[in-house]
């Protein structure tokens, strides 16, 4: 099988800091893969508050996570400090593509990188519906070139 190199910050359009924790750690002493997932989470979750994509209250359109995938190229351990890197790599009329990098200090290339697709859905009836054009527009900007 044949590998990709990792992405490169220069890759990425925004980015997120987040402080790595010593229960982060498993019993081989580095960050264990489920942590890498909360990672995309809290970059895509800080993404949608500030952008005001992030529904509040009982109705209206929700993104909820379709799929999400994650490679792993470097070890990285509590305490280092991680810099989660997000763009958005495809808007369709319901879902969107986020692809994610997860930077250890101040390297170049990502430790791990992958991806985190969420499609919008009616709270109510949790079927797809087109994405609102405000949360459009707001991943627009983050469109990889």
């Amino acid at each position: 099988m044949t590998r990709s190199p990792p992405a490169r910050r220069a890759d990425f359009r925004r980015f997120e800091a987040i402080t790595t924790r010593w229960k982060d750690n498993d019993a081989f002493g580095h960050v264990n893969n489920v942590v890498y997932y909360s990672f995309f989470d809290t970059a895509v979750a800080r993404f949608l508050l500030e952008t005001g994509g992030m529904p509040r209250g009982p109705d209206g359109v929700l993104p909820v996570v379709a799929e999400t995938l994650c490679r792993y190229h470097r070890e990285i351990a509590f305490p280092d400090r991680v810099t989660v890197g997000l763009r958005v790599a495809r808007i369709g009329q319901s879902s969107v593509r986020y692809e994610i990098g997860v930077f250890r200090e101040d390297e170049d290339e990502a430790a791990a990188e992958g991806h985190f697709v969420h499609v919008y859905v009616d709270r109510a009836a949790m079927r797809p519906v087109p994405i609102p054009e405000d949360a459009r527009q707001a991943l627009a900007r983050l469109l990889a070139a």
